[in-house]
């Protein structure tokens, strides 16, 4: 009769034991998939910050200095216009801008 009792206990135990490991490997595949969750929604937010951070810099940055380029492209096409009509100009000979230019050219 002991001898009953004691495979009866140890097929409790063993039972319980694996009731437990099944209830781990459950256990560890959700706390996986929430791991993963997780993972994903901050590989998100980092995505969604990062189209931010970009905007930002475009918007302070890279369009301000485009409107100073272009502003500058367009004072630059009117000195060129200004420079190549210098020699169609009946006072070159004595214009004084002439002369500091072919000063800066001598330097």
């Amino acid at each position: 009769m002991i001898m009953g009792t004691l495979d009866f206990t140890s097929i409790i135990l063993g039972l319980f034991t694996l009731l437990g490991g099944c209830a781990w490997v459950v256990n560890f595949r959700k706390d996986k998939q929430e791991a993963n969750g997780i993972k994903a929604d901050t590989d998100l937010k980092q995505m969604n910050l990062s189209k931010l951070y970009v905007d930002e810099f475009y918007k302070n940055i890279v369009e301000p200095l485009q409107q100073r380029v272009l502003k500058m492209e367009s004072k630059l096409d009117r000195l060129e216009d200004a420079v190549h009509a210098i020699h169609s100009c009946p006072h070159s000979d004595e214009c004084p801008v002439v002369d500091r230019m072919r000063k800066h050219e001598e330097h």
